[in-house]
């Protein structure tokens, strides 16, 4: 049997879908495994050995879609759910089965902070898709496949971090996933411990002004690795702390104990760290009982409210708490 799967983005969004696409491969003993994403999410799949063909969105959609036909997909599993995937599947006229976004629940929570989404991980809601084909939950988690050519070397990262290190991840897509900047500076500050600081090109001049508080404990590899070895950086930390982002489901693929941040989005929304029978491996920081959170399922650029509460009563000092927690040391009382 022949399956296309369809994800169209994001990093995290992708490897959420990554035990979908091992527990087909490997409980129905015929299927061949397609995934159709864009084109900057290769990496992402390339290495994965349960994917059998990747297929990219294209803007010369007719041209995408004959490609596809030539295939002659038996069934296509949509976990993005969309118009774009609904032109695909009408397109292909093959038997599909589609992920529930919920997204009447999502706009209930969001505006009237009525919640009445279902206490599952979005990761056994992709998963419901393949019931069909008696496929169940393998316990395995997240994948992340690296290949040997962008795996970490010694002389990559300052010898100073050789011995073991802190990830942290500064970036986020939007702005109101970002832990804020004095904040990262006073809790990056107070670490006893090298520290790297993972992000995009985008999150470069923000990691320079962190790193900028201690150059020998702080490297900042913002913007200085692809996606793969920053993953391995991610792989070879001793601890990850991250905004609710892509590099924190990364993380939860390597099974590494992770303090992960809190804004505007909730965990109620399903995207929590996946690490089945390993959940005190990490720790979930927020701010309850704002009235205005969650504000949006994605995020913005800006507080709505323009106060960033959400963030901004994180208190570095509480991160820390759980920071020497996860190394074994106590917190100095000031």
């Amino acid at each position: 049997m022949k399956f296309l799967i369809i994800r169209f983005s994001s990093i995290g969004d992708i490897v959420l879908t990554t035990p979908v696409v091992r527990c087909l491969k490997k409980q129905v003993l015929t299927a061949e495994v397609h995934y159709l994403t864009k084109p900057g999410f290769r990496t992402i799949l390339g290495s994965n050995p349960y994917v059998d063909k990747i297929h990219y969105l294209q803007d010369d959609f007719d041209s995408m879609i004959a490609t596809l036909k030539e295939e002659d997909f038996d069934y296509v599993i949509d976990l993005h759910h969309n118009l774009r995937t609904l032109k695909v599947k009408k397109a292909l006229g093959k038997k599909s089965f589609s992920f529930n976004k919920l997204n009447v629940e999502k706009w209930l929570l969001t505006n009237f902070k009525v919640n009445k989404l279902p206490d599952v991980h979005i990761v056994d809601r992709y998963l419901d898709t393949l019931q069909s084909f008696g496929v169940h939950n393998d316990g395995a988690g997240l994948d992340y496949f690296i290949p040997e050519a962008d795996q970490i070397k010694e002389n990559d990262i300052p010898a100073a971090h050789h011995a073991g290190y802190i990830g942290v991840v500064i970036g986020a897509a939007l702005n109101t996933k970002k832990y804020p900047l004095e904040k990262l500076k006073a809790l990056c500050a107070s670490i006893n411990h090298p520290i790297i600081l993972l992000g995009g090109k985008e999150d470069a001049a923000n990691g320079d002004s962190i790193a900028q508080t201690d150059p020998v404990k702080i490297y900042n590899a913002c913007g200085k690795f692809n996606l793969n070895e920053s993953a391995d950086l991610v792989r070879r930390a001793r601890l990850i702390i991250s905004n609710d982002t892509g590099l924190m489901h990364i993380a939860s693929a390597f099974n590494k104990p992770i303090i992960s941040l809190w804004g505007n989005t909730v965990p109620e929304f399903g995207m929590y760290p996946y690490m089945p029978g390993r959940q005190s491996l990490y720790d979930i920081v927020e701010v309850k009982g704002l009235s205005c959170r969650p504000c949006s399922k994605i995020g913005y650029d800006k507080c709505p409210k323009k106060h960033f509460k959400c963030m901004e009563q994180i208190q570095p000092e509480s991160v820390l708490e759980k920071v020497n927690a996860r190394l074994g040391r106590q917190t100095a009382k000031g």
